[in-house]
């Protein structure tokens, strides 16, 4: 039961539409306005001081945990450095578009279009950007679904976790600064690399400036208005509130309520500095559970005021909207910003990590049914029973929560990238199932890279079925193919290419990175940076770990060439040019055959006719893409993780041979093939545990979808705590569950107003299921819903 403080900020969250805020968007124009000519870092650093200095300072009714990156409860906002060219063609369809819309005015509107475009031509991340992609490679990954990179040159890149534990609890912002004031003694601009420590450091302090001042005027307006309060235990909150953040961010926290303030200034900060996804809350229970166990202890808190403290800092996650452009919403669904929030695992000496706290987390989450944060847990074969299940007991809300995780798996995957053993058992999560740790800094969601479209084109001498347009090699025709291992020689040709442009999309858009849009104020939030001098966008960061290159439909891409092999040249039942044929037609005359089709065999039950492929294109990608390195000098990565993109990657797809419909979605992560996992859940998680999960360091995800009435009973969560540990004993990373029935799915379809605190894991994260587009609910609804385990 939530307390009628929480409750009623949660309705206020769940009734409001995000809405364009520009007061970020002016205050960077007015700031580069003044400060051309000057070092780029330092100008950023002084448009982030001057924003910090004129954001109104609103705090909204009843809140504990306060800021807010807008004037709108709920505030997405423009950043015109990184792209003002798709909100200028898109701005008057954001209230009307399918997915993700905004509310903007017409006051709004004529700022941007007015002050604040025409500064910015020629000048944004997105056209330099644009300007040096290669033409092959603009061909093929400009929106058209089949390598798609746009949030890294339509937006910035955030996927960073502040090291709380080391810097920020530590220093405050004021001892930060201290140190970049030192850093700067005795540094002389008598070389290039001096001159660049030197715009750093001062970039440092006027970030450190800034946070600190907008912290300091978000005290005096709560100063104020507890002299017009009446209200007498209000007043006292509201003077609360402006002691704290007269003391955070600057000074490191003393208490649990200030920890928590904190926590949300330096989220804050990374909002408004970038407008980012991924800006991760690390391992919350580990950092926040001295302030809780030290304010217990002692009387100054009672556990049920620590969950509301916990409680309206999740509301607050929850209210940012991250603004993208309508390509970039159709990847990322949902007005989902991705701030992951770990619990569980083992310390870094490897003991089980589990606190108090970290049921709390569980219990905040159960509460407020709000999207954000992304809640996932570690896993390991010590973790306590009782912690299992309460994960169990929270998996049975049906809202998605949390994402379920391999302690071992996600160590192995940053061991493999270069960590060390302490720093990789101290792993959290990044974005949707990435592991990441503290002091790395990644590209972790670089580019989605369509696995079906390599194998569409070499089924059709390099063409799109859809629109006839050559995209791939042009190779030879598929009628020359004298065995299945020319088939997988073909699309193993293709894919290698896809993963060539991917790497050149990326490698590109990091180095504009450097250039155009260095980040000052997050730099000061990743060890390394300081103690180098180097931006983190250009590799300050202690570890660099390679951009990951997400694989997308690689159980269509299995199944297609298990239903060849089946089909053209075990049974022999169809020739090669019969196949395509139906292909080209959409099946469409050739029912019979796509009959056939959809009964071969099909990963998600436990079938090494299919499995098998599946761990072969798997082992392929990860060794094509290793081979490649980033400016930094780092392997890229593999992943096979889930956002929305299944459904846009498929809309550009013909038909395949497993069946599947022309433009029908792909899958998600590892997950099987929407309806075509019949067997057990069991079985399709033994399916996915075949897959050398350590490998892919940019992750893993597993969908299942589970009948409610399953978990019904305390046996019956007991069981799934046992599929759980059975299936990571197996060596696989991830699992999350839908816990919905379909017709709950399709009442919310057609009563939206009655279902809009419902939330649906859509693939690594999840959201409102109402706040989807049809098509996208129409896939979910469409997943197999197990009725026994």
């Amino acid at each position: 039961m939530n307390s009628e403080r929480i409750e009623k900020i949660r309705q206020e969250y769940l009734n409001t539409r995000p809405a364009i805020c520009v007061e970020r968007t002016i205050a960077f124009t007015e700031s580069h306005k003044q400060t051309e000519g000057q070092p780029l870092i330092l100008r950023r650093a002084k448009a982030f001081n001057h924003l910090c200095n004129t954001l109104p300072t609103t705090i909204f009714e009843g809140e504990l945990v306060v800021g807010t990156p807008g004037i709108y409860k709920r505030s997405g906002f423009i950043c015109p450095e990184f792209s003002w060219k798709w909100v200028e063609e898109e701005m008057d369809s954001f209230e009307s578009r399918s997915q993700d819309p905004y509310t903007i005015g017409d006051e709004q509107k004529a700022i941007l279009k007015n002050d604040i475009f025409h500064y910015w031509k020629g000048k944004s991340l997105e056209e330099t950007f644009l300007a040096r992609l290669p033409e092959e490679t603009a061909r093929i990954g400009v929106d058209t679904g089949i390598i798609d990179n746009d949030s890294k040159w339509r937006s910035a890149v955030g996927e960073i976790t502040p090291d709380y534990q080391d810097i920020i609890f530590v220093k405050g912002f004021a001892g930060i600064k201290q140190e970049a004031l030192e850093k700067l003694e005795g540094i002389e601009p008598i070389s290039n690399e001096n001159i660049d420590k030197i715009n750093f450091y001062k970039a440092a302090v006027e970030s450190c400036d800034a946070i600190v001042t907008l912290a300091n005027r978000f005290s005096k307006t709560a100063l104020d208005m507890a002299a017009r309060e009446n209200e007498t235990q209000r007043k006292i909150e509201l003077l609360e509130i402006s002691r704290i953040c007269s003391v955070v961010p600057e000074n490191p926290p003393q208490t649990f309520h200030e920890a928590l303030q904190t926590v949300w200034f330096v989220q804050l900060g990374s909002i408004l500095s970038e407008n980012s996804l991924a800006l991760n809350l690390g391992r919350f229970d580990q950092y926040i559970y001295p302030f809780y166990k030290k304010d217990f202890e002692s009387g100054r808190i009672t556990r049920e005021q620590a969950l509301e403290l916990i409680e309206c800092l999740w509301l607050k996650l929850s209210e940012w909207a991250w603004a993208i452009s309508k390509n970039t919403a159709q990847y990322f669904a949902g007005y989902n910003a991705f701030q992951n929030l770990t619990v569980g695992g083992r310390t870094r000496d490897g003991r089980d990590a589990t606190n108090e706290v970290s049921y709390l987390c569980l219990e905040a989450t159960r509460n407020v049914k709000t999207h954000q944060p992304g809640l996932s847990v570690r896993i390991h074969a010590d973790s306590p029973d009782e912690f299992l299940m309460a994960v169990c007991e929270l998996v049975k809300e049906g809202t998605g929560f949390p994402a379920i995780h391999n302690d071992r798996a996600g160590y192995e995957m940053l061991l493999n990238a270069g960590l060390s053993p302490e720093d990789a058992r101290d792993w959290s999560n990044c974005g949707c199932v990435v592991p990441h740790f503290r002091k790395v800094g990644e590209w972790t969601s670089a580019v989605n890279v369509n696995l079906p479209a390599a194998f569409e084109y070499a089924t059709n001498r390099g063409r799109s079925r859809i629109t006839g347009e050559l995209m791939g090699l042009d190779e030879v025709s598929p009628n020359a193919f004298a065995s299945f291992e020319d088939v997988k020689q073909a699309f193993y040709k293709q894919l290698a290419n896809l993963v060539k442009h991917s790497v050149i999309a990326s490698v590109v858009a990091q180095k504009v990175h450097t250039e155009i849009v260095p980040r000052p104020y997050l730099s000061l939030l990743v060890d390394g940076c300081m103690e180098k001098g180097l931006d983190l966008s250009r590799g300050g960061a202690l570890y660099n770990v390679g951009p990951v290159l997400t694989g997308i439909g690689i159980a269509n891409a299995a199944n297609s060439l298990a239903a060849i092999k089946r089909l053209v040249f075990d049974q022999k039942a169809v020739s090669m040019s019969q196949l395509c044929s139906a292909l080209d037609a959409d099946w469409n005359g050739f029912e019979d055959l796509r009959k056939t089709a959809l009964e071969c065999p099909k990963y998600g039950n436990d079938d090494d006719y299919v499995d098998s492929l599946v761990v072969e294109i798997s082992d392929f990608y990860n060794r094509e893409i290793k081979k490649y390195k980033d400016i930094f000098g780092s392997p890229f990565n593999s992943a096979f993780m889930g956002i929305s993109n299944y459904i846009p990657t498929g809309s550009i797809i013909g038909a395949t041979p497993d069946g599947r419909m022309a433009k029908a979605p792909l899958t998600e992560g590892v997950s099987p093939h929407a309806g075509t996992d019949i067997t057990s859940p069991t079985a399709a998680m033994r399916s996915a545990a075949k897959i050398n999960h350590d490998v892919h360091s940019g992750g893993t995800l597993l969908n299942i979808k589970l009948s409610p009435e399953l978990l019904s009973s305390q046996r019956n969560l007991k069981n799934l705590a046992a599929l759980i540990r059975a299936y990571f004993s197996l060596g696989a990373f991830h699992v999350q569950f839908n816990v919905i029935s379909r017709e709950t799915l399709l009442a919310a379809q057609a009563k939206p107003e009655e279902y809009k605190d419902l939330l649906v894991r859509v693939a690594g994260y999840s959201t409102q299921f109402v706040n989807l587009s049809k098509q996208m609910q129409d896939a979910i609804i469409a997943r197999t819903t197990y009725e026994e385990i």
